[in-house]
Order: C-alpha cells, then sequence, then structure tokens
C-alpha cells in the first residue's frame, strides 16, 4: 500500500515541488495538502493520512501548535517538521509536541523521500549528532535543572536499558551504541524498543528529550 501523504504549508509553491517529488514515486500518494494549521486539523477529520509533512512558521496556527494536536488524536499520522533554517527553535518545538523529526526545506529529494519512508516505519529521522546539538542547544528551554523529579517509569528500565538510553541521548547512534558497549546492533535495537515500550514514547527523539527534561543527562550530553 502507498504511504498517504500530507502536505502542509502556506507556500504553494513549495507545495506543488513536494507533491511533484512524491508524485513520481511508486509507494507514495498525497492525499491532502493545506495552507495552514486550522485547515490540516480540518482536513484531517475526513482524510486517512500516514505521514504529514508540516512547516512551522504559517498564519492560523503554526505548525507547532498544530502538531500537538494531532499528536494527541488516537492513532495519529506520523509528524514531519519541514524548517528552513537548520536548528529552528520552531524544529525543537515541533519535537516536543510529537514530531517524529525534522528536516530542512532544500533537503535534496532522495533524503525527503527516505525520510518519510523512516517516519512511516517508525522510525526517528533526525541524525544522532543533529539531536545532540538540537538539544545541547535548547537544553534550557527544558523544565529541569536537577530539581524536577525523575520519570518514575524509568525505574521499569534495566540497568542496560538504562545504559543504552544514557548513549541514545547522548546522540549515538545504534552502531555506535554496539560498539561501545560489545553487543550487535540488532540487540541495541531491540533494547531501544523496549526502551520505548516502557516509557510509552515515540521513537528515539522522545528519548532524548525525556533523559534531559528528567534532568537523566545535562546539557553537552554527559551523563547526570
Amino acid at each position: 500500500m502507498s504511504i498517504r501523504v500530507m502536505l502542509v504549508d502556506d507556500q504553494v509553491l513549495l507545495r506543488t515541488g513536494f507533491r511533484m517529488v512524491l508524485a513520481a514515486q511508486p509507494d507514495m500518494e498525497v492525499v491532502a495538502e493545506a495552507g495552514d494549521g486550522v485547515e490540516a486539523l480540518e482536513v484531517l477529520r475526513s482524510t486517512a493520512v500516514d505521514v504529514v509533512l508540516m512547516d512551522v512558521r504559517m498564519p492560523k496556527l503554526d505548525g507547532v501548535e498544530a502538531t500537538r494536536r494531532i499528536c494527541a488524536q488516537q492513532n495519529p499520522p506520523k509528524v514531519l517538521i519541514l524548517t528552513t533554517f537548520d536548528l529552528d527553535e520552531y524544529a525543537f518545538s515541533g519535537l516536543k509536541a510529537g514530531a517524529s523529526g525534522f528536516m530542512l526545506k532544500d533537503v535534496p529529494p532522495g533524503e525527503l523521500l527516505g525520510a518519510i519512508r523512516s517516519v512511516h516505519s517508525g522510525d526517528a529521522v533526525v541524525a544522532p549528532s543533529t539531536t545532540r546539538r538540537l538539544l545541547d542547544r535548547f537544553s534550557p528551554m527544558l523544565p529541569s535543572s536537577g530539581r524536577e523529579p525523575r520519570h518514575k517509569e524509568l525505574e521499569r528500565l534495566t540497568d542496560r536499558e538504562r545504559e543504552v538510553m544514557l548513549l541514545v541521548a547522548q546522540g549515538l547512534s545504534n552502531g555506535e551504541i554496539a560498539a561501545r558497549l560489545v553487543l550487535s546492533e540488532a540487540t541495541v535495537k531491540t533494547h531501544v524498543g523496549r526502551i520505548l515500550t516502557k516509557l510509552g514514547l515515540r521513537d528515539r527523539v522522545q528519548v532524548v528529550v525525556l533523559a534531559y527534561e528528567t534532568g537523566l543527562v545535562r546539557a553537552g550530553g554527559g551523563a547526570a
């Protein structure tokens, strides 16, 4: 089955360009478009969508709030934030709101298509190094500074899962974690999956956010 994609951007030309790229793919279909967050929410009430490509700076309702409302729904589509500038604070807010990742609007077509497929399959599409820089830059926006209580669900993690979570939060990929802990990459992926399930998180990006919020790691990527 084709991946059903919705384009949300107030610039018609950008939507047209994205639609042309996606239409050429045998496994993708643009099923809806919207020019702002309000329209996007209205369209989603009657249209089945798998992945939403979401701009952040739009009139009426910005992409961050639209993402928050979409992700609060039951069985929501995955949201991929599109930004103009790397490490835009709006992108960070979008991740906090539940987006599965973010990409730059001028990303090469091949990378955009790969990102859509990754998000649809349940993976995050923010590179580990970018995640680390993003969180380091905007961690002062997070509510914790060592004073917030740790997330009680963290107590459900095994010692190994906690160790893996720390390394995910420091921006390491599954391969890098495997090398660090002398494990197979498949085993690391299994641990990450169990962490997501136990903590009720959507993807590894949210693992990073939670690790910072709970004080598990500090700005700069170090363990607390």
